[in-house]
């Protein structure tokens, strides 16, 4: 069954692959990986492969038998973007999206390319919201160009784990960016200037912005528990969520 989350800015998790690879500086802790090896141990369903990219066909229709409306955050363990995963199944995981029009679906990858090269083809369903993530200047800001250019209700970008100063950055035809620090006892650490930049631009270009977390590292710097550093940003909680209009997908 999908699975509720513990993510501030969805309600639910659907899985229709679990595992992936790491492409880049923000897959180094990669939180799926640890948690897929911990839910094989303990001899989970689904996780027999432990991290290893694996299709999980029997958990496609999961969403078409919930019928009350549901924020699904797609592959929280995994990259629906994948390279090994085949443009048939790619094709398969859109059609229950499109027969589901209840429920609001989050997308996030770090392939950017492949999920351009994609919907070349192909139309996004109107209750999809896509994402790109972003953790650095090399990798992560060339991905926001590739979002860009899909049509989309609702683009946004997840800068976390935020792992340098990103600059100043276009945020044009981007409705939502997420903030946070890393977390776990490997965390690397995130400058309080980093992200206000971040908040500064969303600010100055009308995006909705998120603060998910410090991490394992706080503002002042010093490293203690995730759960000590809290959520607050410049004193205070940031939920902004994406406002859709009429000219959302311009």
């Amino acid at each position: 069954m999908a699975t509720k989350s513990q993510i501030e800015w969805t309600e639910q998790t659907w899985n229709p692959t679990t595992g992936c690879t790491k492409v880049s500086p923000g897959c180094k802790h990669c939180y799926a990986e640890t948690m897929a090896v911990r839910l094989k141990a303990m001899g989970a369903n689904g996780y027999d492969n432990a991290f290893d990219l694996s299709l999980m066909e029997d958990r496609l229709n999961q969403p078409i038998r919930r019928k009350k409306p549901t924020v699904y955050f797609v592959n929280s363990m995994s990259d629906l973007f994948h390279e090994d995963i085949p443009d048939g199944y790619l094709d398969k995981v859109f059609d229950v999206i499109s027969k589901t029009p209840q429920h609001t679906y989050q997308i996030l990858t770090k392939r950017s390319e492949r999920m351009r090269e994609y919907f070349l083809n192909e139309k996004l369903p109107e209750n999809v919201w896509l994402g790109v993530s972003v953790e650095d200047k090399k990798y992560g800001i060339p991905r926001i160009d590739d979002l860009r250019a899909i049509e989309a209700t609702v683009r946004f970008l997840s800068v976390e784990p935020l792992l340098e100063d990103l600059g100043d950055f276009n945020l044009n035809k981007i409705h939502w960016v997420i903030v946070g620090g890393e977390s776990g006892p490997k965390a690397r650490p995130m400058s309080e200037s980093w992200v206000d930049n971040i908040y500064k631009l969303c600010k100055t270009s009308e995006v909705a912005f998120f603060f998910k977390q410090w991490g394992g590292w706080g503002a002042d710097g010093k490293k203690r528990a995730k759960k000590e550093n809290g959520r607050e940003f410049n004193g205070r909680t940031w939920d902004e969520m994406p406002s859709i209009s009429s000219n959302a997908q311009l």
